[in-house]
């Protein structure tokens, strides 16, 4: 019997529209010596579904509608807090029983 595996999101961001870009480098920040997109990928844009989430092909950040389906307000489910709004050590954690 094989054990399966669920991964999570590296990084989870809350929107207000359905429609969003990502280029991979919105955690990135930039220095003297270089930008911070050059360390991401190219822009594309995203369309969230009826899920209430669309997970992006090139660095697997999860954008979630908020008040759709996948908020975690909605759901029940919390985000711990970080600066920069993301983070991929994040997890949703469970309300408590």
């Amino acid at each position: 019997m094989r054990a399966q595996m669920i991964t999570q999101p590296p990084e989870t961001t809350l929107v207000e529209t359905a429609r969003v870009s990502c280029d991979g480098a919105g955690a990135i920040r930039g220095g003297d010596r270089f930008a911070a997109a050059a360390l991401g990928h190219p822009r594309v844009w995203l369309e969230i579904d009826e899920h209430g989430f669309v997970d992006c092909g090139y660095c697997d950040r999860r954008f979630i509608l908020a008040g759709g389906p996948a908020d975690p307000a909605v759901t029940g489910e919390t985000f711990a807090p970080n600066d920069t709004g993301a983070d991929p050590a994040d997890t949703p954690v469970p309300p408590p029983a």
